[in-house]
């Protein structure tokens, strides 16, 4: 019952926060060889201890999406701060 619950009030919360959407008004992304299937990676940045104030350096993990095929990365799901470093692998 607690499970149901939490699944009724999960669906309606994400009901509410995300634009309604129709999805025939989108257009379709391909990577460089025409593929259509991507997956999410991410990139894992490494912070200074100085900088985030703890004893060890600190990494950060930027989620992307890149080409099955190709492994290049989808530029624009790149943070644009990012895009020129990685515009050698990304399409």
């Amino acid at each position: 019952m607690i499970l149901k619950n939490v699944t009724l009030f999960l669906n309606k919360y994400n009901m509410k926060n995300q634009p309604n959407i129709d999805l025939q008004t989108t257009t379709s992304i391909e990577g460089s060889e025409g593929n259509v299937i991507f997956n999410q990676g991410f990139i894992i940045r490494k912070v200074s201890k100085f900088i985030s104030g703890t004893e060890e350096d600190a990494y950060i993990p930027i989620p992307i999406f890149y080409d099955v095929n190709t492994h290049k990365i989808l530029l624009n799901t790149l943070p644009p701060e990012l895009r020129e470093e990685y515009k050698n692998i990304s399409i």
